[in-house]
């Protein structure tokens, strides 16, 4: 909104600076960290008061989380309304990657609210069924997909190579919504701990605020071999908004937790950063920057597969990160080592811009 008032006005005098995109990144964190920390303590006390009982929790999960019982849940709306509105304030609101990736959090967001406002109503965890999200996330993630591929082509490009890619032709949007859709349930499977899901989320968009920033950028991306993207460069404000509302959130997420963010908040996230991922042809990098969404994933995964065939468990419990709260770790030993994990495997997946 202000970029393109500004751009109508000429960019007089101070206004110029907002020509700069590292400058609307960097206003983008800081307003909507702002915002997040003056909307959550009201937030947090409107959810309480409307929940009651607060987010249904497992029985047959670790015994330490019945502790938790009463934590209200949905709060991922604090995270998609501080988000929101730095994006509409600091975004070129003309770019149509804004929009695709707009679509896919909001979109994603209210799938993952009709979630948890099942759970909450009917005091159980199963919430909406499994066919039905996939189904709602397909129809919005292929949408967004198109509209990527009328802007970008269909190419998939590889890492460690100098802007090597494969043709995928009418396969791509289809490669393209699984990653998004793939993304959006492995962010929602790792959030299962305080913490644990936000702060990898916020190191994986700043490891992609990086990338946009450079894609974007012609004589960059040309120096390190990776593909331009015109126009993907205004995704690092996007990704700069991300990170505020993250840090906001998890000033009132840190252990012990007074909200839970939800489906509404990690499946919006895991999105958004499978969205921007495919607009900046780093499709594949993904897995690694988000190395620790896809171990969480595939935990899942294998434990369900080998039950189902052999009545037996791979894992003491999935996803992983119970696993180890069953081993013995304390909740905020898993956290923190979690943590660390997803900001190596950031820094690894950064590093393929150079080895190359």
């Amino acid at each position: 909104m202000l970029y393109l008032l500004a751009a109508h006005l000429g960019f007089p005098g101070l206004l110029n600076l907002i020509r700069y995109q590292s400058f609307r990144t960097g206003s983008a964190v800081a307003t909507a960290l702002l915002i997040g920390l003056i909307i959550g303590p009201k937030f947090i006390g409107w959810l309480r008061i409307r929940q009651g009982k607060g987010q249904p929790i497992r029985a047959d999960g670790p015994q330490t989380h019945l502790a938790k019982v009463g934590t209200p849940t949905m709060g991922g709306l604090m995270i998609l309304t501080s988000m929101s509105l730095s994006i509409l304030i600091w975004m070129d609101l003309s770019n149509p990657f804004v929009w695709a990736c707009m679509f896919v959090t909001l979109g994603f967001g209210a799938i993952g609210f009709l979630d948890d406002y099942d759970k909450v109503r009917k005091a159980s965890t199963a919430g909406v069924s499994g066919r039905t999200r996939l189904l709602l996330e397909f129809l919005i993630a292929g949408i967004a997909a198109w509209i990527i591929c009328q802007e970008n082509g269909t190419h998939l490009y590889l890492p460690f190579t100098n802007r090597m890619y494969l043709e995928l032709g009418w396969f791509f949007p289809v490669f393209a919504a699984f990653t998004i859709v793939a993304f959006g349930n492995a962010v929602n499977l790792t959030d299962g701990l305080d913490g644990l899901a936000t702060m990898p989320v916020i190191i994986a968009s700043v490891a992609f605020m990086l990338i946009v920033y450079l894609a974007g950028n012609v004589k960059f991306a040309d120096y390190l071999g990776i593909p331009h993207v015109p126009r993907a460069g205004e995704l690092a404000i996007f990704c700069g908004a991300v990170v505020g509302a993250g840090l906001g959130f998890l000033w009132y997420n840190a252990p012990p937790a007074a909200v839970f963010m939800g489906d509404t908040g990690s499946l919006a996230l895991g999105g958004a950063l499978g969205t921007i991922a495919v607009v900046a042809h780093h499709e594949i990098v993904l897995g690694i920057i988000g190395g620790l969404f896809v171990v969480e994933a595939m935990s899942v995964i294998i434990q369900v597969f080998f039950y189902k065939r052999t009545g037996k468990r791979v894992f003491r419990m999935a996803p992983i990160h119970h696993h180890f709260e069953q081993l013995g770790w304390s909740e905020p030993t898993v956290v923190i080592r979690f943590w660390i994990i997803a900001l190596v495997l950031a820094l690894a997946g950064l590093s393929t811009l150079k080895l190359r």
